[in-house]
């Protein structure tokens, strides 16, 4: 069955009528305490213009189910739940119903699904100026949540993009993300890779498998990932490693940071970046409550640490920026770069992860 006919299969759910009239998103699939909804985007593609950014973003979902303590990107939800209740109010769309749950909450637990995103990106394609835009210019797939998340298993949304980018030539691609299953589109990524530039970012903050269950409760275990990086790499495609964010005090410390490089390193990635924790106000109201529960003793030490904005000290992050650059060099990887082929432009390069590590949240 092809990903079109399977996803008109899918049942809907009818959602209880809302004292207030309000039209409400239909339910597509319930998993355990996860509901999945159907989102009915114009496009997909967000260009420079739009984002401020250097390069292009496509984020197939909306939410994560992964839910990962420290994500910067719960904002994002949040401002596509507020947008559509204001749209519904007026009757020009249908709410999200998030049952009363606070946004950090909800972001991980009332998933999005752009079941129409591979044929938006088609069209986007179609448009005058744009393939031409994406040989300057990355285009980015998972910026601000996990194109190969849950939802993906099912919903196979983002292997619909990713062939639709394989049909291209000449075009830069980037895909973000910290599951394994990115490896069962190797057949597509080879064909992405063959007749475009295409680089993998697999995020991991730690090896430490017990810490990593803490902080990333549903995300696939850093053993998993390793072997995917193997994986990848084994079939020539550029893997690097974003251990992004650093949590102070919790994935900082020198002998865990050695380990994290080795592992990568063992794994044959083509470079590691990393950077501090930054907590904007919406991962704020989410990670300090955590730290509170988790790992109280640096509760205290957290709210002076970030009290006077969303940084830790530049000496902090200097610091850890430095340290990096040691265990990387004496262990042989690449440590914030790309790599890069003899036709490459170093400064667009170093311009380039500057703007995605910004789009991201992070600091370089």
């Amino acid at each position: 069955m092809d990903i079109k006919a399977e996803q008109e299969q899918t049942t809907l759910f009818a959602e209880p009528e809302r004292p207030d009239g309000r039209r409400v998103l239909p339910v597509i699939e319930e998993q355990k305490d996860i509901r999945y909804f159907a989102a009915t985007p114009r496009s997909v593609m967000n260009g420079p213009k739009a984002t401020g950014m250097g390069f292009w973003s496509i984020n197939p979902y909306i939410g994560c189910a992964f839910g990962c303590a420290y994500c910067y990107a719960r904002y994002a939800h949040r401002y596509t739940a507020e947008r559509l209740s204001t749209a519904a109010d007026h009757g020009d769309a249908d709410a999200l119903p998030t049952d009363e749950m606070p946004p950090w909450l909800a972001f991980e637990r009332r998933i999005m699904i752009k079941r129409e995103a591979p044929e938006l990106v088609r069209r986007a394609l179609a448009r005058p100026g744009t393939l031409e835009a994406l040989r300057r210019e990355t285009v980015v797939i998972g910026t601000a949540t996990d194109p190969y998340q849950p939802a993906e298993r099912r919903f196979r949304i983002t292997r619909g993009v990713l062939e639709v980018l394989a049909e291209q030539t000449g075009i830069r691609v980037a895909i973000i993300t910290k599951s394994p299953l990115v490896t069962r589109d190797v057949d597509v990524l080879r064909r992405i890779n063959e007749r475009s530039r295409l680089t993998i970012h697999i995020s991991l903050i730690t090896v430490d498998r017990e810490i990593a269950r803490i902080l990333e409760p549903r995300a696939p275990t850093p053993e998993a990932r390793l072997r995917a990086i193997a994986r990848l790499r084994a079939n020539g495609i550029e893997t690097g490693v974003n251990c992004m964010p650093v949590l102070p005090g919790i994935t900082d410390a020198p002998e865990m940071i050695e380990e994290l490089v080795r592992s990568v390193k063992a794994a044959d990635a083509s470079y590691i970046s990393a950077c501090a924790l930054r907590l904007q106000a919406t991962a704020r109201d989410r990670y300090l409550p955590f730290i509170a529960a988790e790992f109280p003793e640096l509760a205290k030490k957290y709210s002076r640490a970030y009290a006077t904005g969303y940084q830790v000290s530049e000496k902090y992050r200097d610091g850890l920026a430095e340290r990096f650059k040691i265990v990387c060099a004496r262990n042989g990887i690449a440590f914030g770069r790309h790599n890069r082929g003899a036709d490459d432009d170093d400064e667009d390069e170093e311009i380039e992860l500057e703007a995605m590590s910004a789009q991201l949240g992070l600091q370089i």
